[in-house]
């Protein structure tokens, strides 16, 4: 099984998860894309999704699932995304499709996170993986040198815009030993709009894909 067949498992093994006459939250990126598709079976048994990407919103629709925004959604049962990196904590690393603030909202209006991921996604510390920070544009500098000073390495994310107008700064060289602890630092720079940890709101579940099939994980 290569790594595009655990996506697919996992995604499908997340579909008895998503209640139904439900809304539901929906995530971003390639393993969410492969929850989207197994979802098009479902629509008719589920009230709409909440998608956290405009690109996502876009792929829920061209299998005629209705999106919502979640101002007009009174109630999430469960948010079903992939991460970038992922501890046996249930903290995570997301933001490598630029989505972080608005997966950020709505995992955070939910009454479940789902997870899905590859097992090269599962790691001891989270850092390996840049760090994704979106900025308002005009602290870009400003929060970069605040960035240097916490032992961070910021590379600006040439030639992307989030869906939100802002800029993302990769951060590299960072060993996060206390991710809630550093998730809260970062969020009282003046100038971030929100960065890529998800620990003080992680997963309740990870559906892992192995080589044997998909595992479960919970706290």
């Amino acid at each position: 099984m290569n790594q595009e067949d655990m996506k697919r498992a996992v995604a499908q093994a997340a579909i008895p998860y998503v209640p139904s006459d439900s809304i539901i939250g929906v995530g971003t990126g390639s393993t969410a894309n492969y929850f989207i598709d197994a979802l098009a079976g479902l629509k008719h048994k589920i009230r709409g999704a909440v998608a956290s990407s405009e690109a996502s919103a876009k792929r829920l629709r061209g299998h005629g699932i209705e999106v919502l925004s979640l101002n007009d959604a009174d109630d999430l049962q469960v948010y079903i995304d992939g991460a970038d990196e992922i501890t046996r904590h249930l903290h995570m690393i997301k933001g490598g499709g630029g989505a972080l603030t608005r997966e950020k909202i709505v995992a955070a209006a939910s009454r479940k996170f789902i997870c899905l991921c590859d097992a090269s996604k599962l790691v001891d510390v989270l850092g390996k993986f840049p760090l994704p920070i979106e900025v308002i544009p005009m602290a870009r500098s400003y929060v970069a040198r605040q960035l240097v000073a916490l032992g961070g390495q910021p590379k600006l994310r040439t030639g992307f815009t989030t869906d939100n107008g802002n800029v993302i700064l990769d951060v590299h060289g960072l060993e996060i030993m206390n991710p809630p602890e550093l998730e809260a630092t970062l969020n009282h720079i003046a100038g971030v709009v929100s960065n890529g940890l998800f620990a003080r709101r992680g997963a309740d579940v990870l559906l892992l894909g192995t080589v044997d099939g998909v595992k479960t994980m919970t706290l």
